[in-house]
């Protein structure tokens, strides 16, 4: 694999396991060192001793450790490129009729809160270092309605609104901000789903990384690619809102 990364410094969330870990090992296969940040940290360890990188046990729902992981890694290495806001969990519940509002708080922080503010502080790290990318891992439930987990869902589509409306606002200071939406992945994140799936395709986790892979390589800021099973990954055009019948509204109004 080319090693056109080298001497480029990324990190990455949840990156001890599936997605992450395998984003962690494609970076590192192209030469950037990876801080590898993950709340079990004995595998973040194990995974950044394998690829020659960093690693660190953060709980990213503190926001304050977050935080300070992201700056610190900045701080170590002298620069900071790529940015993986990748650390998710399922909505462990209906949330439909009956409500564990400690497990609801615990996805928001998880899947919502820590892309938001690790977008804010690692905007101001790579900025730093004359600009780079982040990526939010979303889900193909951020494009779509997913019955089965309908708080999960609701978490992935605020990343994506997050994601595309960031996206303008960043990239006039030279930062990309995408989103990554891969369908189901054969990952820790769903075993416990496994079964309710019915023979669905499911994606490896190397998979994913390949669509990362093509983001990274291709990506305009503030848009969401999609991860399909046999598909090559692509950015998902949404369609415009109709404007109001008494006239259009001005072009940067219409969400397109």
């Amino acid at each position: 694999m080319a090693r056109d990364l080298a001497g480029r410094v990324a990190l990455v969330t949840g990156g001890a396991s599936g997605i992450g870990a395998a984003v962690v090992r494609r970076l590192a296969g192209r030469g950037a060192m990876v801080s590898v940040v993950d709340v079990d940290g004995s595998a973040a360890r194990a995974l950044a001793s394998e690829v020659g990188g960093r690693a660190a046990a953060v709980d990213v729902t503190d926001l304050d450790a977050l935080a300070a992981v992201i700056r610190d890694t900045a701080a170590q290495t002298g620069r900071l490129d790529i940015v993986h806001l990748n650390a998710g969990v399922d909505g462990g519940q209906g949330g439909v009729s009956e409500l564990d509002v400690a497990r609801y708080r615990l996805t928001v922080g998880v899947n919502l809160d820590h892309v938001v503010a690790g977008t804010c502080v690692a905007a101001e790290q790579l900025r730093g270092s004359g600009g780079g990318t982040i990526v939010a891992t979303a889900s193909l439930a951020g494009l779509v309605a997913m019955p089965l987990d309908p708080i999960y869902t609701a978490t992935k589509h605020a990343v994506v609104g997050y994601v595309r409306s960031a996206g303008v606002v960043l990239a006039a200071k030279g930062i990309r901000l995408c989103a990554l939406c891969p369908g189901f992945a054969d990952t820790p994140l769903i075993a416990g789903a496994r079964d309710s799936l019915g023979g669905f395709p499911l994606l490896t986790a190397e998979e994913v990384a390949d669509g990362f892979e093509a983001l990274l390589a291709g990506a305009e800021p503030g848009q969401v690619w999609f991860v399909q099973p046999g598909r090559p990954a692509a950015p998902y055009r949404f369609r415009g809102v109709p404007g109001p019948a008494t006239g259009e509204p001005p072009p940067d109004l219409v969400a397109g």
